[in-house]
């Protein structure tokens, strides 16, 4: 996609999808079209469940430190975006992962403390680094697919000790890759699939096939496959991003992440002029932990252009 419309589409669509999200968290399927049965009549960034109306997640939250830290330290620096994830949980957000906060609170350096957590619970494959996954995506995406889903793999390996949600969160990256490229992500997926690490190549394929429904899930969507499985079904089935945003959060549960992670996808293939001006004027992003500051649209979307121009 030429110029910034894919990098801002990514940021910007995947801070509104975890914003529209976050109200209808754990609640039932369907919940949002009942509540807002006409598309585009207004009023979707509601607020509610103890978030402000567009006010963005820990999804978002983290995705902006990552980012930060990319651009500030012109490259990865892995213990830098681990002491970010620190400072911010210390600071109390409204929300954090169990596993997540676990894996930044347990006092362990920066490059063991998630192999421990999966050593010792042996259950580590939650969504929690695919949520985050926007920001580096449009930052590596120019560097080709290895890159990117090397570095997918190893922001994610930060948090999750399980290597199917390092595979999840470097799937993510090239799909970002392949709308950049202005290939049908949909079309590009069994390349991709190819590119996956073995222990998890059909599981993945299984959730990402053109046959597959969020209904056939084994697990809750806070796992990582469904939850990536799902942002792909509602890619598919739809042909706009608010269509693709709807039918995230319509799927119920953890409506934050499956919208953000949607969202994310959405927005690089179809571009920022997609993305509904009543979902962006209201969204802004807490950091907690870094000084009261808050980022709205402006700086989500400075933030976009320095990742992708880098």
């Amino acid at each position: 996609m030429r110029g910034m419309q894919w990098a801002a589409g990514a940021v910007v669509g995947s801070a509104v999808g975890d914003a529209l999200g976050g109200p209808f968290e754990f609640g039932p399927p369907g919940a949002f079209s009942a509540r807002f049965p006409a598309p585009g009549a207004g009023g979707e960034m509601c607020g509610g469940g103890g978030w402000d109306p567009g006010e963005a997640t820990d999804d978002t939250q983290m995705a902006v430190l990552v980012a930060e830290s990319l651009l500030e330290r012109d490259g990865l620096d892995l213990p830098d975006v681990f002491a970010r994830f620190q400072r911010w949980a210390a600071a109390d957000p409204k929300d954090i992962g169990l596993q997540t906060e676990d894996v930044l609170t347990n006092g362990m350096p920066w490059d063991t403390a998630a192999a421990l957590h999966f050593q010792v619970n042996r259950r580590a494959a939650g969504n929690g680094s695919l949520m985050r996954a926007s920001t580096a995506a449009v930052r590596f995406a120019a560097a080709g697919r290895e890159v990117t889903m090397d570095a997918a793999r190893r922001i994610a390996a930060l948090t999750h000790g399980d290597r199917a949600a390092w595979e999840g969160t470097a799937i993510f990256h090239e799909l970002v890759r392949a709308a950049r490229e202005d290939v049908d992500p949909l079309t590009a997926l069994p390349d991709i699939l190819a590119h996956v690490h073995p222990d998890h190549r059909d599981r993945y394929a299984g959730v990402l096939a053109a046959d597959w429904h969020p209904d056939r899930a084994t697990e809750f969507n806070g796992a990582v496959w469904p939850c990536l499985g799902s942002a792909v079904w509602c890619l598919r089935t739809t042909r706009c991003f608010e269509d693709a945003l709807r039918a995230a959060v319509d799927l119920g549960g953890d409506t934050d992440t499956v919208a953000a992670v949607t969202g994310g996808l959405a927005g690089a293939c179809y571009g920022l002029d997609a993305i509904p001006v009543r979902w962006t004027r209201p969204l802004h992003v807490p950091l907690p932990g870094f000084g009261g500051r808050v980022l709205r649209m402006p700086d989500l979307l400075g933030l976009a252009r320095r990742l992708a121009c880098r």
